[in-house]
């Protein structure tokens, strides 16, 4: 009797230690992700990079935190017309939490004198140069764009990529200066099938590819720069100033580039961004400055001609 007794309680204790752990299982299965962070705050980590970097960044789709890096501080003219600075000085780092560490990739906005002391600076802290090179012609004075990408723990990359950036006379306080936006950006919207956004006087669309974009296994958000950025400024007697860039595979390089020389826009650089990614990518960067509805409809008809959203 005693022996039954016995037995009766300690099934009814396994049931319960196997519940319990059941329960547990599922509560943990339920709150893990690979691209969380191994702290109880994910949001912690964030105000640690920002405090790293030296700016307040944003949480955009896909997880990507994002710091913006605008050259506010100089003064730069394409053929005499002055440009402001998120028409085409819109520095940026972009960071991806994946497992225990992170990846960041960005394009930091530099004056000629500024690229060996930045990327002597920045190859010592571990963070790779993926590409140095222009992106507009006949700008003064002359800028340059260094792409990067660096993997550790977010908190690492943010210092490392303070460290390049005490290298130049960019300050992270200059507040840029508010421009009104004239153009129908709505009619804008309209012909990009896209709604744009419009910040400090520059309207601003991006418009993604429908393939993912990998490199090294991991995917890359179009967030983190692989996806067709197109900006736009007002300038004199009702036209606008565009530029920017189209992300494309090989098969598309010369039909875009055809439309858009059969339009009047100018093909100013092209070149990569990365190094390891798949599809291989080329970024083509032009610019105009004409009626903005025809350069729309142009850049459009661009658009259609890659496998894009």
């Amino acid at each position: 009797m005693h022996i039954r007794k016995y037995m009766i309680i300690t099934s009814l204790l396994v049931v319960v230690l196997i519940g319990n752990f059941t329960a547990s299982t599922l509560i943990y299965a339920k709150n893990f992700s690979p691209y969380r962070l191994a702290t109880t705050d994910f949001s912690s980590q964030w105000r640690l990079v920002e405090k790293g970097i030296g700016k307040t960044g944003e949480l955009r789709k896909d997880e990507i935190f994002y710091i913006s890096l605008p050259r506010n501080d100089l003064k730069v003219s394409v053929k005499g017309m002055p440009i402001r600075t998120g028409l085409a000085l819109g520095g940026w780092v972009a960071f991806k939490q994946v497992a225990n560490q992170a990846m960041v990739m960005g394009d930091l906005v530099l004056t000629e004198k500024e690229i060996e002391p930045v990327m002597t600076e920045l190859l010592q802290q571990g963070i790779k140069v993926t590409a140095i090179h222009n992106h507009l012609l006949n700008e003064s004075p002359r800028i340059m764009y260094m792409h990067i990408e660096g993997h550790s723990l977010a908190v690492q990359l943010a210092k490392a990529i303070r460290l390049g950036l005490k290298q130049t006379k960019i300050n992270l306080d200059q507040k840029g200066v508010s421009y009104s936006f004239p153009i129908d950006n709505q009619k804008l919207d309209k012909i990009f099938k896209h709604k744009g956004t419009v910040s400090n006087g520059v309207y601003h669309v991006n418009i993604a590819r429908l393939k993912k974009i990998m490199d090294n296994g991991i995917e890359i958000p179009p967030a983190m720069g692989v996806a067709t950025a197109i900006h736009i400024q007002p300038t004199e007697n009702g036209k606008a100033a565009m530029t920017g860039d189209f992300v494309l595979t090989s098969e598309e390089v010369n039909q875009v580039a055809t439309i858009l020389r059969k339009h009047g826009i100018e093909v100013t650089a092209l070149h990569n961004h990365m190094l390891t990614e798949n599809p291989r990518l080329f970024f083509m960067h032009f610019w105009a400055n004409d009626d903005p509805f025809k350069l729309a409809n142009a850049l459009r008809e661009a658009l259609d001609k890659t496998h894009s959203m």
